[in-house]
């Protein structure tokens, strides 16, 4: 059996902090026991039938309880892992609300029974809603911390307490995860007032601690980080680990840097109700753990230290039973969401992008020569950072200069399509920034930042890359108004470019689009023309769901495409396709760069009588069933057209609605025009096979009028 080296005491058992009376001793220890009694409250509960899924806290409850008497609920701000029921009870969070979430009744303030037990949220206390994947929290929580950091630099003070901290926890298991390490490289970069709290039980479920991190000791290795204060503690030591979290939180509190306490600690149960631990731990090391099991060992040192007595102790556990027990009764007699919420919060319900609050497309206020949609881009993200002090703008490459004192020496990058070029140099380096190359750290900060009230607009150089930041996309920036139930939400602006026709072969021509459409809680837009990416991009700025904003880079300087800039309110709602053509006899639905490809062939057709409606979505989710379904039973014959690849692809939830919806209207097949279900090549040959070209418009049009 591997040894764990614990820490020097660095308090010993007769002499406890200053700062603790007798009175908070056994309130520690009130709170430690309640959180074990609710642990098997709820394992007896699963064994019942009654919940459906159990993990347990048990073993963590002295470092936890320590972390809740030295951070300020509803005024630090709190990303937690499943494992931190004694810290949640600490801030304020009640048995029963525990336990509404164990049974998923509808009053749960964490999520209204949308998640898991122990997925902690809590608006009154700003725990954050918690999520399943492991590892997401640390770039929020340096995302939430860099907006404290952000607001002091722009003088915001608003929502914001002068030496707030934020924490954040986990398992030691956890820290193996990439996004560990790219929060701590930030964390520390920018000074930030985050605190870690490694809680090492020596097990991710099966995988002991020296399997998992590199000599075993997850403290030893961050010790080179700059400005990250590191101490290790027996995370089983009330006292120990609260004069250790106390160091910490000052130091952050005091802004030198981010802290990471490492705390050792138990877990007598086994990782979940799933588990068994006994199949891979032997009974002597589960004994050594059982030795410094803190809710045994603490009691007996506060009676042999003559701060509690046995009876004293003894009516504690009393009241706690009828307490859990009343909790209990409490939640399994509550009723759970009814079926008409199961919508509720997937989109913010209160600001709604596709109304007419959101359309001044018909009254443009023009002025100046048309322009490519780079520059309309631009123009727009300035109008609206001019508008909203807390529009912050960051990726890597965006800023003009990283480095702000060569700024008026030189021109300035301004992203690699010039896209944020200038904005760093009107708006300063505390609102335009470069983040580190790496695309999770992108979003998970900003996620974190627009919890706290900012706007970010990211960006995400390109496409091809969007991948290692796509768990933070799925299944945190999509979910987390809906997983907290509408409690929490984050409005991000992610632009990232996309699309072939540029010989950009397989890693500069991805058109995924729709791998994104089917992730709900995210709106998804891809203009075609200068003018509507410039009405669009502010539709998404000012409303309040995260938006995936797709610029096609081969249509950022196209000559057909320009206008002339419209004005500082000029929107378009999401969800209003637009009829760029009209015709008699077929209607195309399309998108992004195959829009002028179906125009020009349609233009080609008109001469031998074919006359073709063009329809350009503009936006992908959501999409404008309306126009499309009038247009097709008006025709009565329907090509989707879609530069992804054929299978799979957008343009088969189109044909699918179509079928659905319109096929009594129906004269012919509905034919779908995409490139083909390969990557794309980079010789030119290759690249005009795969994707569409105009010759495939015409083809099809004169195919369907045969109909």
């Amino acid at each position: 059996m591997a040894t764990r080296t614990l820490p020097d005491r660095k308090s010993s058992p007769g002499a406890p902090s200053a700062r603790l009376t007798p009175e908070q001793l056994v309130a520690a220890y009130r709170n430690m026991l309640l959180s074990r009694r609710l642990d098997d409250k709820e394992v007896q509960l699963k064994g019942q039938n009654k919940i459906f899924f159990q993990i347990s806290g048990a073993g963590h409850e002295a470092v936890l309880t320590a972390a809740g008497m030295v951070f300020k609920p509803a005024y630090d701000w709190f990303y937690t892992y499943y494992r931190d029921r004694a810290l949640c009870l600490s801030l304020g969070v009640t048995p029963a609300e525990m336990l509404y979430e164990a049974v998923g009744a509808a009053i749960d303030p964490a999520s209204g029974g949308r998640q898991m037990p122990s997925h902690w949220g809590h608006k009154a206390y700003n725990i954050v809603s918690a999520s399943s994947p492991t590892g997401t929290q640390f770039l929020q929580g340096v995302g939430t911390a860099e907006a404290s950091h952000r607001a002091r630099l722009l003088d915001i003070t608003e929502g914001f307490e002068k030496d707030e901290v934020v924490f954040i926890s986990t398992g030691e298991g956890q820290t193996s995860e990439g996004e560990f390490w790219e929060s701590l490289n930030t964390a520390c970069n920018l000074r930030l007032p985050a605190v870690y709290l490694v809680e090492d039980n020596g097990y991710a479920i099966s995988v002991p601690v020296e399997v998992n991190t590199a000599g075993g000791s997850i403290s030893k290795l961050v010790r080179s980080f700059p400005d990250l204060y590191v101490e290790e503690v027996d995370g089983c030591d009330l006292l120990a680990s609260y004069d250790v979290l106390q160091r910490a939180v000052d130091y952050a509190r005091q802004r030198k840097g981010p802290a990471l306490v490492h705390a050792h600690v138990i877990r007598p149960y086994s990782h979940s109700l799933s588990d068994d631990e006994k199949l891979y731990r032997p009974p002597a090391e589960r004994e050594a753990d059982a030795a410094r099991d803190p809710v045994t060992q603490f009691p007996k040192w506060l009676v042999s230290e003559g701060h509690a007595t046995d009876d004293e102790l003894k009516q504690i556990q009393k009241e706690i039973e009828t307490l859990v027990l009343a909790a209990t009764d409490d939640a399994l007699a509550q009723p759970q969401p009814g079926p008409e919420t199961v919508y509720y919060g997937v989109y913010s319900p209160d600001v709604d992008p596709t109304s007419e609050q959101f359309d001044t497309e018909d009254d443009p206020q023009f002025s100046g020569e048309p322009t490519t949609m780079v520059d309309l881009l631009n123009a727009c993200m300035k109008d609206e950072m001019r508008r909203d002090p807390k529009i912050v703008v960051f990726g890597q490459d965006v800023a003009d200069v990283s480095r702000e004192e060569y700024l008026g020496k030189v021109k300035g990058k301004g992203g690699v399509f010039k896209v944020t070029w200038g904005l760093q140099k009107e708006f300063g380096g505390a609102r335009v920034y470069n983040s580190p190359l790496a695309e999770a750290n992108i979003v998970g900060r900003a996620i974190g930042m627009a919890v706290r009230g900012f706007k970010p607009v990211v960006e995400v150089q390109f496409f091809d890359y969007i991948w290692t930041a796509y768990m933070q996309l799925r299944d945190e920036l999509a979910t987390m108004r809906w997983r907290s139930n509408n409690n929490f939400s984050a409005p991000v602006v992610v632009r990232t470019t996309y699309g072939g026709y540029i010989r950009g072969a397989i890693y500069h021509s991805q058109t995924g689009a729709t791998l994104f459409t089917h992730c709900p809680g995210l709106r998804v837009v891809c203009p075609a023309t200068a003018l509507d990416a410039n009405g669009l991009l502010r539709t998404a700025i000012r409303c309040d769901d995260p938006v995936i904003f797709l610029e096609h880079k081969h249509l950022y300087r196209q000559i057909y495409n320009k206008s002339a800039y419209p004005g500082p309110n000029f929107m378009i709602p999401l969800g209003k396709a637009k009829v760029v053509r009209e015709g008699t006899d077929v209607t195309v639905v399309t998108y992004g760069a195959t829009v002028q490809r179906a125009i020009t062939a349609a233009n080609a057709v008109a001469e031998s009588g074919i006359s073709v409606e063009i329809i350009d979505l503009r936006t992908l989710s959501p999409w404008d069933r309306d126009t499309v379904f009038e247009s097709v039973k008006k025709n009565s014959r329907v090509i989707v057209a879609y530069e992804d690849s054929l299978s799979w692809g957008f343009g088969a939830e189109i044909a699918a609605a179509i079928a659905d919806e319109c096929f009594a209207w129906l004269d012919a097949p509905v034919k779908r025009i995409a490139s083909t279900d390969t990557f794309v090549g980079y010789a030119p040959r290759l690249e005009d096979a795969i994707l569409p070209q105009v010759d495939d418009f015409k083809r099809a049009y004169e195919e369907m009028v045969k109909y």
